[in-house]
């Protein structure tokens, strides 16, 4: 049995006209604002107006048609705040393995450091039992 497998799944469907909603909404709010601002500024300074919705417009349609990669600007702007509010500490983790920090753990480690004092032997330990190896080994 054949299975038919879909080759553009990444396609968007077009909504309006050639645009995709996404696309719709960021050039129709861009419209809305230069809309809002021609009522606010274009009847008495026309240059702020104009440059108002040249910025306006520009972003909009950035947001809407631009593709860096493959990937939409919305997309990467995400990523880009995501990766700069985010936090900067990255614990790699085995599946299955369940990793646990406590503070006191740490605190008992130190304060039993501190009460140990050091025993000095007569022999050294390291030649006892380099001896034990040599001799299970052979």
């Amino acid at each position: 049995m054949r299975f038919t497998v879909p080759q553009f799944i990444e396609h968007e469907a077009k909504i309006i006209g050639p645009l995709t909603f996404k696309q719709f909404v960021f050039v129709g709010v861009a419209g809305a604002f230069c809309f809002i601002f021609y009522f606010l500024f274009g009847k008495t300074n026309f240059s702020i107006f104009l440059t108002l919705s040249i910025i306006v417009l520009s972003v909009g349609a950035g947001l809407a048609f631009l593709k860096v990669n493959g990937r939409g600007l919305p997309t990467i702007l995400a990523h880009f705040f995501r990766f700069t509010i985010g936090p900067r500490f990255y614990i790699w983790k085995r599946k299955g393995a369940v990793v646990t920090f406590s503070k006191e753990m740490e605190i008992k480690k130190e304060a039993k450091s501190k009460e140990v004092s050091l025993k000095s032997t007569g022999t050294s330990q390291l030649k006892k039992v380099g001896a034990r190896l040599e001799v299970k080994t052979k």
